[in-house]
């Protein structure tokens, strides 16, 4: 089922990534003093990559048996099995919509820096269209060279336009992801040198006899855990809250909003689809580490007195229940865990543009003692931040419950006891969100100069306007997500499930 059929023959989905590439570009000859030119061009093209986006969501056929679809193939290295290929599935469609929404916001959200702004906005384009060539990939080498291209620009960003130790902070990440991006090209070179065919196309490599079950137990782990990493998953988190803080506000929406996404989706669509037997031996210790991150990810930020570094840990919170998702490799708990990346993808921009935009560039603190009553003061941020906070929450109606409920679901099929372990998040999320809407937007004014602090400007109340009406439609109608993500995951449980079969009969 699709609303259209977009004419063929084009390249949607190199349009969408050259997108971001194209205004990189121009901004090149424009001179460093023309900051209006290179916000309006940045913000103009990030609008156009999300309307592309849209189109090709609504144009993909979710119902048909061919379910990569928008294919694109043009031999690269031919001779070492490299080709540009890209395609998009169920999968691909709702992070395609996720990245346009989040940067085009952040963009919105970027017309405040003064500092060298070329150089930050051509840092900022970059790392897009690297994540947009990750969701669109079907060549692994393709898509290892794009996740690199997302992942590192944030150093600069971080290590220039950030605050609160930057130069700390985006070393941590870098290491960090570094450290797993060798984890993956191990697991590259194995598929690469294992499948016997010499190609890096994950249409041949999906291929369920290509690989024997000592190999993909072998090597299902360090292709996992090195895209693992960038999921923030237990132990390999503690570079995320760090790189949050640090961060520019709308690298930071970008950060947790979309960034952290290309790991889970690496470990769904690298690892799990490619060697779902390898995938099936390991669920229970990747479901044990979820479970750490959701229990142990909301307990840390419930203790935080930094409204930023809260956010950071309720991300490595809810981070967990996405991969958990994936531990549960059955289809509903797939839906649920590409549902709350989208879910979160979006309420995380949110948080960030109120705490770091709004509340943080205008008060110059984050911390909550030094704060209260602000929505005397910007009752616009109290309303949206609060709405960011039912969908963290889990409240029905809104798009982080129809994401968790799946997850759960899933999970209770799978492993029952580790469901009603990591329930024990809900309630501690909910705390710490009603604890910070009471402490920072309720009560007491503490400082009397914040009823001089400035307007909120259009930029901001659109963009925060955009995340809230996306949280809404999707937790109200939810199904305009999951039906498409539902034909995207069905094979890869459909594998897994078939593993376990294969398993219980030896």
């Amino acid at each position: 089922m699709h609303l259209y059929d977009l004419p063929s023959g084009v390249p949607w989905l190199s349009l969408i990534w050259l997108s971001m590439l194209i205004p990189a570009i121009i901004m090149m000859f424009l001179k460093p003093e023309q900051k209006y030119q290179i916000r309006l061009v940045g913000t103009v093209f990030a609008f156009i990559s999300l309307v592309l986006s849209l189109l090709v969501y609504f144009g993909y056929d979710y119902n048909s048996a061919q379910k990569l679809q928008f294919v694109e193939e043009l031999p690269w290295l031919p001779q070492l099995g490299i080709n540009y290929i890209l395609a998009a599935d169920g999968i691909s469609m709702p992070m395609l919509i996720l990245n346009g929404f989040v940067i085009f916001t952040g963009a919105l959200m970027s017309w405040n820096i003064a500092e060298r702004t070329r150089e930050y906005w051509i840092l900022l384009l970059i790392l897009t269209a690297g994540v947009y060539g990750v969701f669109v990939s079907v060549d692994l080498f393709l898509f290892f060279v794009f996740y690199e291209l997302a992942v590192l620009p944030m150093y600069l960003l971080i290590g220039i336009w950030g605050s609160t130790r930057k130069e700390y902070g985006a070393m941590k990440l870098t290491l960090y992801l570094m450290g797993g991006s060798a984890m993956i090209i191990i697991g590259m070179i194995a598929l690469y040198f294992g499948s016997g065919l010499r190609t890096f196309d994950m249409r041949l490599l999906s291929q369920a006899a290509l690989f024997s079950r000592n190999f993909q137990i072998a090597f299902f782990p360090p292709t996992f855990l090195g895209f693992a990493v960038l999921a923030g998953m237990f132990p390999f988190h503690t570079w995320s809250p760090t790189g949050h803080v640090a961060a520019p506000t709308a690298v930071s929406m970008l950060h947790a909003g979309v960034l952290m996404k290309l790991g889970a989706y690496g470990c769904l669509r690298a690892a799990m689809w490619l060697m779902p037997e390898g995938a099936h031996y390991w669920l229970l210790p990747i479901a044990i580490a979820t479970l750490i991150n959701a229990v142990y990810g909301a307990t840390i930020a419930m203790t935080q007195r930094d409204f930023k570094f809260m956010i950071g840990y309720s991300s490595v919170s809810h981070m967990g229940l996405v991969v958990m998702g994936l531990a549960a490799g059955n289809e509903i708990g797939l839906i649920g865990s590409v549902l709350q990346m989208f879910a979160h993808g979006v309420m995380t921009a949110l948080f960030f543009a109120v705490v770091g935009r709004m509340v943080y560039e205008r008060t110059h603190t984050r911390q909550f003692p030094e704060l209260g009553g602000m929505a005397k003061i910007m009752p616009f941020a109290a309303f949206v931040f609060i709405l960011a906070g039912l969908s963290s929450m889990g409240m029905p109606g809104f798009a982080g419950f129809w994401a968790e409920f799946n997850i759960f679901m899933g999970m209770w099929d799978r492993f029952p006891l580790i469901s009603v372990l990591a329930a024990i998040s809900i309630p501690i999320t909910a705390a710490y969100i009603l604890r910070a809407v009471y402490t920072v937007f309720f009560g007491e004014v503490k400082d009397p100069s914040f009823f001089k602090l400035p307007k909120l400007t259009w930029q901001e109340y659109a963009g925060a306007s955009i995340l809230a009406a996306v949280i809404l439609i999707t937790g109200l109608y939810p199904s305009i997500l999951t039906e498409m993500i539902g034909s995207g995951v069905r094979p890869v449980a459909e594998a897994i499930q078939q593993a376990g079969a294969l398993s219980l009969g030896r």
